[in-house]
């Protein structure tokens, strides 16, 4: 944690020192990326201190297995389309608008669909998924259940967040730090945790990877920024994690048998 923040927090330190918005191009850019970085940088320690000293891989620790493949995508889907359904519902309300030509201005900005994509999946669920769940989780695991982990790790991360409401240009600084959005981003970072969560159990880091990267996407392509519509995608989100903890006891149950 003190790796993960040290780093993350020095470089977007920097960021919010040269000013300006991080965008492709901008001197604030590149801190503001490889800030994202640290918990990776921190994972990396400690599997490094592990081997060395021979200690065993924790208990809880998901190994990659060949069905990650099939279930990731899944999972990634299953993610990607609670947002669309919260989005949904809330245009529905009259709440928020969605329109496809906004979504191409946003990849049009990050330098077309392929940076676009590339920069999502780096920053955020590589740059993180490897120290949250594939390294902070299967040791908290062993002597906390999931909910306490999420809650703890939920906390964690929205505190983690709290310099990107400094740095213009990013999603947290659009939302605003003191506004219901802003608190409604730092709230839904618990059930984020559960769901991320949920997929490293089921698949692996691969999953919780793709799951990460799915939520990012379509929120940022979607353009969501309303209090109505945010909490909205936390419902789905726990009815959707609800729906993956039931089946995934029922599979449990039925290895057993």
């Amino acid at each position: 944690m003190v790796i993960a923040f040290g780093v993350s927090w020095a470089c977007w330190g920097t960021a919010i020192g040269l000013g300006g918005p991080a965008t492709p191009g901008t001197p604030t850019y590149t801190p503001f990326l490889l800030g994202a970085f640290g918990p990776l940088a921190g994972a990396l320690v400690i599997r490094i201190r592990r081997k060395r000293r021979g200690e065993p891989v924790p208990a809880h620790a998901v190994r990659f297995h060949p069905a990650a493949l099939l279930q990731a995508p899944l999972l990634m889907l299953a993610a990607s389309g609670a947002v669309l359904a919260a989005a949904a519902l809330g245009h529905a309300a009259g709440d928020t608008t969605l329109s496809w030509s906004d979504a191409q201005d946003v990849m049009k900005d990050m330098g077309g669909p392929a940076a676009f994509l590339v920069s999502m999946i780096i920053s955020g669920p590589l740059s993180e998924e490897p120290g949250w769940r594939g390294t902070a989780y299967p040791r908290m695991r062993a002597t906390m259940g999931r909910f306490q982990i999420a809650l703890i790790l939920g906390v964690i991360w929205a505190v983690w967040h709290l310099p990107l409401f400094f740095i213009d240009g990013t999603v947290q600084s659009d939302l605003g730090l003191a506004t219901p959005s802003g608190v409604l981003f730092a709230v839904g970072n618990i059930p984020m945790a559960m769901l991320v969560t949920c997929a490293y159990e089921r698949a692996g880091i691969l999953a919780s990877i793709a799951v990460h990267f799915a939520v990012n996407t379509t929120m940022v392509l979607l353009n969501v920024h309303t209090p109505a519509t945010q909490a909205l995608i936390t419902g789905c989100q726990i009815l959707l994690i609800t729906l993956l903890l039931l089946t995934g006891r029922r599979t449990q149950d039925t290895a057993k048998l």
